[in-house]
Formats: structure tokens, sequence, C-alpha cells
């Protein structure tokens, strides 16, 4: 069978079919079982390159590697997070124009990003310490907390997700360097990802 198999890549095949579940969720309306796809498919994205990293790989699975996570985060943090602003914004002008923006500057920034790693790999094998960019998984982190606390405060969300995806998108593709969370760094993302969690809960049983 053609490609690879090993438990350094099952976290990003784990997240890509738990976002394509999400896509689902969103087109029958059902935005907070999309949004809490869209956290988990994060916390794959989060762990996934640490635990390749702990396998002694080919230069072909490496590059293999790569290419796949790519793929995978832009059905994750690019497709995903466009259907659910979609569907928030009623389908109306503005969601179409700035969501279809978001998911070209997230396949622009994913291509870039590829050519660059293996450039990076090429020369060196030290873990990346920075982002050139806002990462394209920032939406799994943003996007249910302005839901959550959006409705929880009756703001327009119509109005308000599509100039995030707008804002996040100029981000993405801008480049300044932002340092890689260490291990502190993840779990106070983590700590947060369970409260938005809690939020969007709280919200639907109010």
């Amino acid at each position: 069978m053609l490609g690879f198999y090993n438990y350094t890549v099952i976290l990003t095949y784990l997240g890509m079919l738990i976002s394509f579940a999400g896509i689902t969720f969103a087109l029958h309306e059902n935005t907070l079982a999309a949004l809490i796809c869209l956290m988990i498919s994060g916390v794959c994205d989060m762990f996934d390159g640490k635990i390749a990293s702990t396998k002694e790989r080919t230069a072909r699975e490496k590059s293999f590697g790569i290419q796949i996570d790519s793929l995978s985060d832009i059905i994750c943090f690019g497709v995903l997070p466009t259907i659910i602003v979609y569907i928030i914004s009623n389908g109306n002008i503005v969601g179409i124009c700035f969501s279809g923006f978001y998911l070209l500057c997230s396949l622009i920034r994913l291509a870039y990003f590829n050519v660059d790693e293996e450039e990076r790999q090429s020369q060196t094998q030290a873990p990346r310490e920075a982002y050139l960019g806002l990462p394209i998984t920032t939406a799994a982190l943003t996007l249910p907390a302005l839901v959550g606390l959006g409705r929880l405060c009756s703001l327009p969300l119509d109005i308000i997700c599509p100039v995030a995806l707008l804002l996040i998108a100029v981000a993405l593709i801008s480049p300044f360097h932002l340092k890689k969370p260490k291990l502190l760094g993840k779990i106070c993302l983590l700590l947060c990802g369970a409260a938005e969690l809690i939020i969007l809960l709280v919200e639907v049983a109010a």
C-alpha cells in the first residue's frame, strides 16, 4: 500500500478524520459539535510532531511527514473553520468573501511552510524554535473562544467571526517570528481549550 502507517502519523490521520466529522456536523448546523471537533484536531496537531520525533525516520519518511501534516492542516484548520464561519454568517457576502480569503491564505502559508521546512531540514536536524507568521492551528483556539463568548454576550457573530477570520488570514502570511510554545506553553493552551469547552457547553445548557 502507498504511504506510511506507523505510529508517527497516527495523530495526523486521526485529526483529519475528526475534522471531517466536524465538517459534516457544521453542514448539519451543529456548530457546537463542529467546534469541538476543531479543538480536538488542534490537540492532535499539537503533539503529532513530538510523537514523530521519537522515531528514527528515513529522509523519505520525514518528507512524507511534512507533506501529510500540511495536507491534513488545510482540512482541519482551513476548510473546517471556513465552513463553520460560513454557517454562522448565514451565507452572507461578508462571510463568503472573508472565509474564502482565509482559506486561500491558509493554502499559501502551508505550501510555503513545506518548502521552507524541507530546506531547513536539509541544513539542520535541530527542531524548529519559532514559527514564521501565525500558525494555522490558531483557529482551533480562537474560533471556539469567539463563538462561546459571543453567544454568552449576544454579540453579532455573523459579522464578528468573518472579520476574525480575515485578521487571522492576514497574520498567517505576515513574515513575523513567533516562538514555539514549550511544555508549559502547551499546558496553558490545553487549559484555555478546556475553559473554552466549558463555556460552549454552558451556552448550550442555557
